[in-house]
């Protein structure tokens, strides 16, 4: 599999790399939703985003990504690709954006810019795995022609002591039509 690192960009989407320079600026971001956190396995607001940071740092089979919106230069938001593996499968996380690019279209662009990304350093399946209770995200890895291939039932705790389900969806290859 190639290299997943690169700087993705189309309109107003921009990908980098997470680098130090953008850690503030995703801070910043992340505050302009104080409620969307209770649906993540995490928590980053307050003292909670250092930790958070850390933990993102410690994941060496993850690459990070600031989520940049080109029309502003504004970090928004941030995304992932989690443990890409050696049967050419990887899971796109992790993924933050911030209020005012919501149902713009803007998320669709990202996603597409990650999948492409991917299938073209020969990946041969892209995955999402999505909180149960998080309606807006299944909707939109749907509409991007994932299947749902199952739940796992309380497969994860997340940092409010919650027992979440997580639904599994997928997307091959030769089911991609961007």
């Amino acid at each position: 599999m190639g290299d997943l690192s690169a700087v993705l960009e189309e309109g107003q989407v921009r990908l980098e790399p997470l680098a130090e320079h953008h850690i503030e600026p995703l801070r910043s971001a992340c505050a302009e939703d104080q409620d969307i956190w209770e649906i993540y396995p995490i928590n980053m607001l307050g003292d909670d985003f250092d930790k958070a940071m850390q933990a993102f740092h410690d994941m060496k089979a993850w690459v990070q990504f600031a989520v940049i919106n080109n029309e502003t230069g504004k970090v928004i938001g941030m995304t992932n690709y989690i443990n890409p593996d050696q049967h050419g499968v990887v899971e796109i996380g992790g993924t933050y954006i911030a209020p005012s690019v919501r149902g713009v279209g803007f998320n669709d662009i990202m996603k597409k810019l990650l999948i492409n990304n991917a299938f073209a350093n020969g990946f041969r399946k892209v995955e999402f795995r999505v909180d149960g209770r998080n309606k807006r995200s299944q909707a939109a890895v749907l509409k991007l022609g994932a299947k749902h291939e199952g739940t796992l039932r309380k497969n994860r705790i997340t940092w409010t002591g919650y027992q979440r389900d997580t639904c599994v969806f997928g997307l091959l290859k030769e089911e991609w039509q961007r």
